[in-house]
């Protein structure tokens, strides 16, 4: 036995390994929820923002007279070292879980009260001296500590989102500048539409970005709304009256965030929509990151057979039969992220609808759900722009040609030659192949000259920005 020791629970006694900062409670978790093979220690963010609340609690529960100094002391180091990354692989749970959380709850209770007996020099399990639930977890239930520290960590979680985003952005903001003055045909609906320049389709990419940053720091607003101090169900039986404020307020210095109490305890406690909220903002990032990849994919499609417009940086091989094949490996793998993101928020969807009465029960696997979301949205941003936007190049001459054989040049003129007129340039080009620009010098409609200042690139891709220079050669061909 010198290597174990027994722990008791109404249920009976168990032997936990001596040097295990778990208890049985975590012990009969990992037994019951043998599930994914993922522990909670997979997500250090949820077990640091599950020691910043019971680091708060205890502060609080001083405060209020309800815990002695040196208890609070022991506690307060064992919160802090796991704050600072220690005990990361005694949280052994599986991250999906029944029971809303407890099980998590009771692995830090557990890891923080035999840490806290550790700094008095006493033996693990000495509960008499410091009680998991009777003093590290005094004044909390599962049921506002698991989604406090959820949405703590959802929020760290999205800070970090947010900074691969940014790098992102500025990846495509910087192939917008480069490709300023590279004329390309636009396309709708898969057919030629009319001249743009690749600058302009790269700052639309950044654009997308920047407008789902934003949506994101909006959606994180709901998450600062914390329901710490509602125990059970809500009305904060087993607290102190002024606790949650107390609570909240350590928290706030804890954490650096900005976290209010909810109005309504009971309220908060059952309801999961700053969840939904988020995980729907998630998938909107992830809708419109595939959705740039399906254009990357387009657009470099080839070499000889497909669009051919731009290349994206060869990363591998791409066939074990044909030589010489380069696929577009990182534009898939971030589709296949937006993929699982987009079944990720079905699934929160369904668990925050599950909830019943005063709790929801299924807030783990809302946790599980959101931090790989996440975790891989971060990672696809990152592995996007550092391994496929910053090496894509543009067929120039390419692109060029075919703004000069596409039939939507045909649009441009439409103000300057009359619709009918340009209807009937673009059937005869249709019909015979030949370029619009032929046809439009043939029939003596304009000049050399003045088709070079049209279809300059400038014009194409800003044609309102030149209205003064097309009236002045409309006034001169004799079209108003």
């Amino acid at each position: 036995m010198e290597n174990n020791r027994s722990e008791t629970d109404f249920m009976g006694t168990r032997v936990i390994p001596a040097d295990a900062y778990w208890g049985i409670h975590t012990l009969r978790a990992a037994e019951n929820f043998p599930i994914t093979g993922t522990p909670i220690s997979a997500y250090p963010a949820l077990v640091k923002a599950l020691a910043q609340v019971k680091h708060a609690a205890v502060l609080a529960n001083f405060d209020l007279g309800l815990i002695d100094g040196v208890k609070k002391d022991a506690i307060v180091r064992a919160c802090e070292d796991i704050e600072q990354g220690g005990l990361l692989e005694q949280f052994v749970v599986d991250v999906i879980q029944g029971g809303a959380g407890t099980s998590t709850n009771m692995n830090a209770n557990e890891v923080i009260a035999n840490r806290a007996l550790e700094h008095l020099n006493l033996a693990k399990g000495e509960y008499s001296m410091i009680h998991p639930n009777g003093d590290v977890n005094l004044g909390q239930s599962t049921n506002d500590v698991y989604p406090t520290a959820l949405k703590i960590a959802c929020i760290l979680g999205a800070h970090e989102l947010l900074t691969a985003m940014a790098h992102l952005r500025q990846a495509f903001e910087r192939k917008a500048v480069a490709f300023d003055d590279v004329v390309k045909v636009g396309r709708t609906q898969l057919q030629d539409a009319v001249p743009m320049t690749l600058g302009q389709e790269f700052s639309t990419y950044a654009v997308m970005v920047d407008e789902d940053e934003q949506r994101i720091r909006e959606a994180m607003v709901h998450l600062h709304e914390i329901n710490l101090g509602a125990t059970a169900i809500g009305t904060g039986i087993n607290t102190h009256p002024h606790y949650a404020a107390q609570a909240r307020g350590h928290l706030r210095r804890i954490s650096g965030l900005p976290l209010v109490t909810a109005g309504n305890l009971v309220e908060a406690t059952q309801d999961c929509g700053a969840f939904v909220l988020f995980s729907g903002t998630l998938k909107r990032v992830a809708v419109k990151l595939s959705k740039i990849c399906n254009d990357l994919r387009l657009l470099s499609s080839g070499p000889r057979a497909g669009f051919a417009e731009i290349n994206l940086p060869p990363r591998q091989a791409g066939s074990s039969i044909m030589p010489g094949k380069v696929n577009p490996v990182i534009p898939e793998v971030v589709n296949q992220i937006a993929f699982e993101v987009i079944g990720n928020d079905l699934t929160v969807t369904l668990a925050a609808e599950a909830g019943q009465l005063q709790l929801n029960a299924f807030e783990p696997i809302i946790a599980r759900s959101l931090f790989a979301s996440l975790a891989h949205l971060t990672a696809a941003c990152t592995t996007l722009a550092d391994h496929c936007i910053g090496g894509i190049t543009a067929n120039k001459e390419f692109l060029r040609s075919q703004v000069e054989a596409s039939i939507g040049v045909v649009t441009i003129l439409n103000p300057l030659i009359g619709y009918e007129t340009a209807t009937s340039i673009a059937r005869q080009a249709l019909a015979t192949g030949r370029s619009v620009t032929s046809l439009v010098l043939e029939r003596g409609l304009l000049t050399d000259f003045e088709l070079d200042e049209i279809l300059r690139p400038e014009h194409m891709a800003n044609p309102q920005g030149h209205d003064g220079e097309l009236d002045s050669i409309s006034s001169t061909i004799g079209f108003d």
